[in-house]
Order: C-alpha cells, then structure tokens, then sequence
C-alpha cells in the first residue's frame, strides 16, 4: 500500500492550460454584459479579430484552431455577419458540441449542423444574395482539442459587389472591420497568403490603421506550401519585411481538393507538421510554424491581453454601476397599496421644497449651469420693467427758418428719439397740449398757465404705466409656471397621473394668485390718477417751471440768427416784422421746452409798465396779454368814438366782411406768443410729476407681485397640495405608471443586475500573472 502511495505521489500533476480558469470567467462575463447591450466601447471584453482578404484562408485557420469543420465554404464570399467564437476547453468524456445564443439549451453535436444554422441565420438577417451584417451571430463550441480564447471571424475584404451587394461594399466591409479592431481591448489577426505581396496586404494595411504601433497585432502568413519553388517566407515570418511586435505564424492550409474529398482536419494537421518538419528552410524557424503554435501564441497573448485590462475594464463597470443604481433609484419600486399614500405624501413634500428652493436659488443642479427660478423674476422686474420705464432722449434738430409767408413765429421742429419705447409724452403732440390750454382758458385770455389741462393731460399719461405693470405680473406669472413644471421632472415621470393633477392645481392655484396682484396694480394706478398731488416735494412747482421755461426761452432767443428784413428797410422800421426762433430743450431736470418764436427782450420790456418787477410771473402775464396791449394802443392812436360813427356813415357804401369761423378749429391756427412759454411751461409739469409716479410704480408694482403672487405661492403651495391630492381614494389612480416607464424601469432592472453579477465575477477572478 506504501508503494501504491509512493507511485501516486510520483506522478507529475498535470498542469491545466494557460487561462482555464481566467477566460471561461470572462466568456461568462460577456454573457451578462450581452445583457446590457453592445455598443459600449467602455465594457468591450479583450477578443482576437480574424481579419483577412477573400479566400486569404480565414476559414481553414479556425476550422485548424477548432480541429473541426463547421464553417460554410464557397469560391464567393462566405463569412457575411460577424461570428463570435467561443472556445472552451472541456473533458474528452463531455464530447465535442456548439451552442448559439439565439437558441438557448439547445445543443449542437453534428458539426455539419452548426455549419447549416449559420448560413440559415446568415440568410435571416442578410438575406440570400451575398449581402452583409453587421449583427453578430454568437457560436460557443465546447471541446477537449481546443484552448480557452474567444475570437471573431469578420466578413474578407473585396473590391467588386457580387450578388446584391451595393456599390460601396468595399467601404462597408472596413467600416464593419474598423469597429471591431479600433478597440484597444482587441487582438488582431491579420490573415495575408504566402503566394501574395506582403506589403500590399489589405489585412496589415487595415491592423496598421487601428494599431500603428503593431502592439496588438499577430501576423498569420497561410499558404506556405503553394508558394513558387525556390521562394520561402522566412524573412516574412522573422519579421524582417514587415516588422510587428508579437509576430508572425506560419500555416499550410487544406487545399480546395481536399475539402471536396472530405479531407478531415486532423490528417491536415498532420500533414501540416509533416511539411514543416521536411523544409529546408521552416524547420529551422519551427517555433513560429504550425496551427499548435499558432493555438498556443494566441492563448497565451490572450491571457495576458486579459490580465492588463482587467483593472481598466473593473473600473468601468464600477462607474457603470453607479449610474445604474441612480437611474434605478430613480425609478423606484412599486409600491404596495399600504405604502401608497406614504409615496404621494412624500412627493407633494419633495415638490413644494424644490419649488421653494428654485425661487430661492437654492436648487444645487442648476447653480452653476443657467440662470434659473428667482434670478429670472429678478431679471423681469429690473432688466424689463423698472428699464422699460426708464427714459432716455436723443435729440435731433431741424430748425425751420421763417419767412414772410408764415406767422410772425414759427416752431422749430423739433424731434425727440427715445432709447427707450416709454416717453412722458409719447401719444401727447406739443398740438394736443395746445389745443387742451385753450380750451381750458374759455372766451378768456389766460393770465397764467391753467392748471386743468396739466391734470387732464398728465392723468392720461399715467394711466399708460397700468398696460406695462400688468405685463410684468404676466411675467412673473409665466416664470413661476416654468418653474412648476421643471420640479421633480424624474419622480413624476413615472406617474404621468400624479403629474398631470399636481400641474392643473399648481397652475389654477397660481392664476388665483395673479388676479389679486393685477388688482393691487390697477388700485395703484388708480391711486395715482385720482389725486395729483402738487405739493409733493420732488415736484417741480408753478414758479420753478415758469422760471426754468424764460430762462430757455431768452437764452435760446438771443443765441438765435439775426432777422430777416424787407428790401428798402433799415432794421429798425421793420421791427415789428421781425422774425426769431428758439429751439427748445430738455433740461436734464425740467423736461421740454417747445421750439417757438418770441419777441426781444426789448421789446418786452418796452411794453410793460416803467418800474414793474421783471419777475417771471411778470413776463408770463405779459406774454398772455399780448394782443389785449396791441389793441388798446390801437384806440388810443385812432379817433374818437363820433368820428368813428361819423366815417361809418360816410363810408357805409364799403363795409368790411368778416369771414366766418371753421367748422373745426384746429389751434395751429391761434399761436401767440405766450403759448411757446405757456407749451414749455406745461411740459416742465408733466414731465416732472410723472417722473415721481414712475418711480412710485417702479417701486410699488413688483412688491405687490411678490407679495400676492410670488411669496404667497411659497407659503401655501405645500397646504394647497396636500388639501386636494391627498385622498385615498385617489391613490390607486395617481400612481398609475406610464408603459414607457414601466419597459424602461424593467430595462434598468436588468441592466442593474448584469452589471453587479459582471462585478462580482470581476471580484472572484483569480489572477494568473505568475502562471503567464
């Protein structure tokens, strides 16, 4: 018994292949991660890309690899969609079988059969007539002869369509390659003949694009026994032509005769080693010769390939993981009917908090990304409102010189560009406020400026700030919508019920809360349009208007050009002909002084009274009674009242007619001297007073809006909610899932537990760098 012991334990174990363990935890890895989808550059599994012309002999190299035949063969193209192979090493006693993913459980013992299911598979998908796929078609083939390593036979590279192969099948074919060999987790195995140039090889030419370094690339030179007598490939297979990093095999492939006579691949491998073990030439390069040295190269490359990615591809589906577990959270769970009103409770909450936090600039998402929430309504308020009452002028002048066909004055014309659409007198023409001062005045002259067309005339103007105010509560109204409806977007996505009933009372809720703002408007402008209040301090004031109004007056008078004369007329006759012009201005306080002729300071002063004040209410009450001086020196100059009546009879055979009145009187046809001073006068009023209820609205209209609108909402939002969705009887209904959201929780699902079964098995990966 001893010695039964003693002969067992000199038996040397057998040592498993390299990666026994290491690829059939990988190849169930890109089982799960098949779950998650393709596509993902970042959970790409390292895999050997077979790539090669048409009949370079890609087929005859993995049939060589598998030591079986079960590839479809034909003089045209064969290989039309991408075939992931899977090897897996197992026991002799298990047998030699295939499986494909698309028929799960379902086993494959004849070879011949696996070759039928992927043309049938092939014709599925690409149809019947020599056309590509992209598609993928999933084969693992389990045997004792083979070495764990997963490859992917690729469509061989051709010039000319055949069949129903489009025009561009060329550009096509390397697209399809490009994607599989561009990846840096990809192996490539670039299949070239002996009996071609090397360097004309579409298979180098396509590994040199993707990896210029040639650090994933594994050279396959077939054909090495059809090649002309007295040529070898040597310096190929040295890398001497064509250098790359990991090398070059060489292999003798079946001929087309021997696939007709049924030429098994195990006599082919024999045959194989017979030829390289008789040249001259190859037997002294043995080690880079032969299908075994090729099936050990690759796996071991493999292994390693594997074991350098393994962290990267760790860390990948770690960050995959978490976003994972986010979006599942997101979607949440569904819940139970005695946790249904816990679910609708906590989202009212959670609304009215980000709701809250969106008005109040607190919303962490979007802190740094755009300007949201309450910075908006600030925006609306100083950037829209407060700026769109604000004016500012730009004046143009076009002075309008006199002549003896006009009046004895003529206005300047005077153009006012605003650059801004709100003007104290917008809609108000210097001729409305003329016609408004003499309508005011009656039958009578005006001794000073009246005070009703200032009150009509400035109550028409303010009413125009009520339009805007309204405007900016609409605003502000539309802005808190927005920020309603961007408030938990994921959570109610899932109940578009839920979604829809909490939209409607927020919106009914915040319209109730635009109505008493626009009222607290509307009494605001009303406030201002009932009573003028002139004894305002900031008001400008009779007397200072007056005073501010000569002054322009006179400065702009004596500034002004020299009068026109009559031919034959010294300038004194012809003063009373004279003509003047001013040019009126706003002040940068008092407001516009309209463009009218005016008389010397002279001769004002020459028909007032000797010793009187030059005040301006005395220049005011002169101006006004202009024409009442003219026509008493008029009487005085002329005969007496007899001599009159006497002339009347003597010349009754001449009566002078007067012509009779229009029937619309426009007052551009009753200017006078004083009315320049009276328009300018009036101006300066209503300038001034609507200027102080400009700033009054600026200051009043957005406190009413946050305060009836905007914080009421913030205060009662919460209660509103709670008040009218919170009911049982609603429950059910309100969390109903949308069927798009229940594919796409389903479909998280599963990507969740794909991606933690991948982790763990990650986890559990043994590390094989000692062996390698």
């Amino acid at each position: 018994m001893a010695h039964d012991v003693e002969k067992s334990t000199s038996v040397p174990p057998i040592e498993p292949p390299l990666g026994s363990t290491v690829i059939p935890v990988v190849n169930k890895l890109r089982e799960v991660l098949a779950k998650v989808g393709g596509g993902d550059s970042e959970l790409e599994l390292p895999q050997v890309a077979v790539v090669g012309s048409q009949s370079s002999g890609k087929s005859s190299v993995l049939e060589a690899l598998v030591g079986r035949d079960f590839l479809p063969r034909g003089s045209d193209i064969c290989t039309r969609r991408p075939l992931l192979l899977q090897l897996v090493r197992s026991n002799e006693e298990a047998g030699e079988f295939g499986e494909f993913w698309h028929l799960p459980g379902r086993k494959f013992f004849d070879f011949s059969q696996i070759r039928a299911e992927i043309q049938a598979e092939t014709e599925r998908e690409a149809g019947g007539n020599k056309r590509v796929s992209n598609k993928q078609i999933c084969l693992k083939i389990y045997s004792h002869r083979v070495l764990d390593m997963t490859l992917v036979d690729l469509p061989g590279m051709t010039k000319v369509p055949v069949g129903d192969q489009p025009l561009d099948i060329e550009a096509q074919i390397r697209e399809m390659i490009l994607s599989y060999i561009k990846q840096p987790r990809c192996i490539i195995l670039a299949i070239t003949p002996a009996n071609s140039d090397l360097a004309n090889s579409d298979a180098l030419q396509m590994a040199g694009i993707a990896d210029p370094d040639g650090h994933r690339t594994i050279g396959v030179i077939t054909k090495l026994d059809i090649m002309d007598r007295g040529t070898d490939a040597c310096n190929l297979l040295l890398g001497k032509t064509i250098p790359l990093k990991l090398g070059y095999v060489g292999v003798v492939n079946r001929c087309q005769e021997d696939i007709k006579l049924n030429r098994g691949v195990h006599d082919a491998l024999a045959s194989e080693e017979a030829f390289f073990q008789s040249h001259p030439v190859y037997n002294r390069v043995a080690d880079c010769c032969g299908i075994p040295k090729l099936a050990k190269k690759l796996n071991k490359i493999f292994v390693q390939h594997i074991l350098k990615m393994l962290p990267d591809l760790k860390s990948s589906i770690r960050s995959k993981l978490s976003i994972a577990s986010k979006e599942h959270s997101n979607y949440g769970h569904l819940p139970r009917k005695p946790d249904q009103g816990s679910l609708v409770l906590n989202i009212l909450l959670k609304y009215s908090k980000a709701f809250v936090s969106m008005v109040d600039g607190r919303n962490e998402e979007k802190l740094t990304s755009e300007v949201y929430g309450g910075a908006r309504i600030h925006y609306i308020f100083q950037s829209i409102f407060v700026s769109r009452l604000e004016v500012s002028y730009n004046y143009k002048f076009n002075t309008l010189y006199a002549n003896s066909h006009y009046y004895f004055y003529k206005i300047i014309y005077f153009i006012c560009q605003l650059s801004q659409e709100v003007d104290p007198f917008e809609r108000l023409t210097d001729q409305d406020i003329r016609t408004a001062i003499h309508n005011a005045t009656g039958p009578r002259s005006a001794l000073f400026v009246p005070e009703v067309p200032f009150q009509v005339l400035v109550r028409r103007q303010i009413a125009r700030l009520l339009d805007p105010c309204l405007q900016c509560a609409r605003l502000v109204y539309n802005e808190l919508v927005k920020i309603s409806h961007s408030c938990l977007m994921h959570e109610l996505q899932r109940f578009p019920v839920l979604k829809m009933h909490i939209n409607d009372i927020v919106g009914s809720f915040l319209f109730e809360g635009l109505q008493p703002s626009q009222t607290m408007i509307g009494h605001l402008v009303e406030m201002e349009i009932d009573h003028i209040n002139t004894s305002h301090p900031n008001f400008i004031g009779g007397n200072k208007a007056v005073e501010v109004a000569s002054h322009q007056v006179r400065s702009y008078r004596l500034g002004s050009t020299t009068p026109r004369t009559r031919d034959g007329e010294d300038s004194e006759a012809s003063g009373s002909n004279r003509r003047s012009t001013a040019i009126v201005v706003r002040s940068p306080t008092n407001g516009i002084v309209p463009d009218q002729g005016v008389r010397s300071v002279a001769d004002i002063e020459k028909n007032g009274s000797p010793g009187s004040e030059r005040s301006s209410n005395w220049i005011i009450s002169s101006f006004f009674r202009g024409k009442e001086v003219q026509s008493r020196g008029i009487d005085a100059s002329g005969s007496n009242s007899d001599n009159g009546i006497l002339n009347h009879k003597e010349h009754g055979s001449s009566i002078i007619h007067l012509r009779e009145p229009p029937l619309m009187l426009n007052s551009s046809e009753m200017h006078s001297e004083h009315e320049a001073v009276a328009l300018a006068v009036t101006k300066q009023l209503l300038e001034s007073y609507y200027t102080i209820v400009r700033k009054k609205i600026q200051d009043s209209v957005p406190k009413a809006i946050m305060h009836f609108l905007v914080n009421h909402t913030k205060r009662e939002l919460c209660n509103v909610l709670i008040e009218n969705i919170y009911r049982e009887s609603l429950f059910q209904k309100l969390l109903q899932e949308a069927d798009d959201v229940s594919l796409k929780r389903k479909r998280v699902e599963e990507t969740l537990i794909a991606l933690q079964e991948a982790s763990k098995l990650l986890d559990e990966l043994p590390i094989e760098s000692a062996t390698v």
